[in-house]
């Protein structure tokens, strides 16, 4: 288990979602496994999330609570929560989202998939946040090769309309992964 993809409050429980495999140790199979936990000591494990399947492995991302139900999935009464995730093939990494009205518990993968695709091999780890002075969600995602981060806008989790890029700058010995961004 790796790269935890996001802590989400929803009705007095924390959720925990990671990534995977839950057929063994190696490293395949990538799905996302989900806790949670009341006072973030003690946490229940629940069934897989999010499954790998035909269409390719879950990779990294993030999941959200859409409380004005930007999304069309859920309700003001009942926000769904949102997951936004990397689809991973051997050819291709394009982010998908899919959603849950029990609060976390059972996930629908949305039809319309995938929300982004620059049809490139590597393309990934979406960490999504509400940006609540202009109305509308923010994306950065890591082009991990190119040493950048890119960022983009949505008004409801689907479309999504390109910022900018930052990067390269800095450490580049390596890859560029999970990047984070949060309003301080």
């Amino acid at each position: 288990m790796n790269d935890p993809n996001g802590l989400v409050y929803s009705k007095g429980r924390y959720h925990l979602y990671f990534q995977y495999n839950p057929e063994g140790i190696d490293h395949g199979n990538l799905s996302w496994g989900h806790a949670t936990s009341t006072d973030l000591i003690s946490w229940e494990e629940h069934a897989v999330a999010l499954r790998n399947d035909e269409i390719g492995m879950i990779f990294s991302g993030s999941a959200v609570v859409d409380h004005q139900n930007t999304s069309g999935f859920g309700s003001l009464e009942n926000p769904p929560m949102v997951a936004i995730y990397t689809n991973h093939t051997d050819t291709n990494q394009s982010q998908h989202i899919a959603y849950s009205n029990d609060d976390g518990l059972t996930w629908t993968k949305y039809a319309g998939n995938p929300v982004l695709d620059w049809n490139l091999a590597e393309f990934r780890d979406p960490k999504v946040m509400w940006d609540e002075k202009r109305g509308h969600w923010l994306m950065s995602l890591a082009r991990p090769h190119e040493h950048q981060i890119s960022f983009y806008s949505s008004a409801d989790l689907k479309s999504w309309q390109h910022l900018s890029d930052f990067g390269p700058v800095g450490a580049v010995g390596g890859v560029w992964e999970c990047p984070d961004l949060f309003e301080l």
